[in-house]
């Protein structure tokens, strides 16, 4: 018998500001109060493409680094207050369904994916039709999606 507990399951929200974005991190927090895990908020700041003026370009970058952390301790304290957990907070630039691949696959530690799909008419959102589309076999591990429209109460059901 080893000495060593298993890892803690960490659950990935990809924060957004997106209305759907809450049930997914509303039912990551939940799995994992239930199960004794760890939610991980992962925002991926998308690169401006701006290298004629570097300064405007960095002032942009700090403005929007700013901005995620913000959106991140929002959601946090959600986490918190709905768990009583602390969750991880990851932030990265560059293209969303690159980075989240990339944070994946860095992190063994993460086991499930949660992402909500969105309830307008323009379909499920573009990450949950990539994830779910020719892609998906390129995901190391689970992905769940929550239909975006669920209240809390049909989140905590679920749970």
């Amino acid at each position: 018998m080893s000495g060593t507990a298993p890892p803690r399951r960490k659950f990935l929200v990809v924060i957004d500001e997106t209305p759907e974005c809450k049930v997914a991190l509303r039912y990551a927090a939940r799995r994992a109060q239930r199960t004794g895990g760890i939610v991980t908020l992962l925002h991926v700041i998308e690169r401006a493409d701006i290298q004629e003026w570097a300064a405007v370009e960095r002032a942009m970058r700090e403005e929007a680094r700013a901005g995620a952390e913000c959106l991140l301790h929002e959601y946090a304290k959600t986490v918190n207050e709905i768990a009583g957990v602390v969750p991880e907070l990851v932030i990265r630039e560059g293209r969303l369904a690159d980075e989240l691949l990339a944070f994946i696959k860095s992190d063994r530690a993460v086991s499930i994916l949660v992402l909500a799909a969105g309830t307008g008419k323009e379909g499920p959102g573009p990450l949950v039709a990539r994830v779910a589309g020719p892609v998906a076999a390129h995901y190391p591990i689970p992905v769940t999606i929550v239909p975006g429209s669920l209240t809390d109460e049909q989140v905590d059901a679920l749970t």
